[in-house]
């Protein structure tokens, strides 16, 4: 029903924020991997968006990256992972750590996220593998040298209304001796030809 939301940061209380969209203040629910990367209250960004409607509430969950959304959903698919325990799997885990962990069926890497027991794990292992590869591979999210900057840079320009297809064609060519500020600036010169 709501898959993006661009406004201003009103409000941050993690693991929630407030967005305020041309006077409509929306609260949103993010994992600490997109709370962390979020600009300061006052600027703007856009959120990718999961809307969760349930008997006794209205939930709207929000993300930097497709990626990160796409994980959010594949997880929620799975019986006894809720909408609170798929965030905090990813506030506890980047989606190319999750996606690893799971290609390698390392449960051990899963139990150590609060509220991840030894059986849920093993579950997450069965019911995710083969489904999150591609994600591993696309985002290099929280990876540190050149791949991590290149994530930073994809989460800029998808903050600044980017689709992630499109900012991920800027980014295959970009230098891998540029800094983070630098290669947004080289990335908005590649989209804007």
């Amino acid at each position: 029903m709501i898959g993006r939301l661009t406004g201003v940061v009103a409000e941050k209380a993690p693991p929630q924020i407030l967005m305020d969209c041309h006077g409509v203040g929306y609260e949103v629910w993010v994992p600490m991997s997109t709370f962390y990367h979020l600009p300061a209250v006052g600027e703007r960004t856009t959120l990718l968006t999961h809307f969760v409607v349930r008997e006794d509430a209205q939930i709207l969950f929000g993300f930097l990256s497709a990626g990160e959304r796409d994980a959010f959903r594949q997880l929620i698919k799975i019986s006894g992972v809720g909408p609170r325990t798929a965030l905090g799997i990813l506030s506890g885990l980047s989606v190319s750590d999750l996606a690893q962990a799971i290609q390698s069926q390392e449960a051990d890497f899963l139990v150590k996220i609060p509220g991840i027991g030894k059986k849920t794990a093993e579950r997450l292992l069965l019911e995710l593998k083969g489904k999150l590869d591609w994600l591993g591979e696309s985002t290099g999210l929280d990876k540190k040298g050149p791949q991590g900057e290149k994530a930073d840079v994809l989460q800029a320009l998808v903050a600044l209304g980017y689709s992630e297809k499109e900012a991920q064609l800027a980014l295959k060519s970009l230098p891998l001796e540029l800094s983070v500020s630098e290669g947004i600036k080289w990335a908005l010169k590649s989209l804007s030809t």
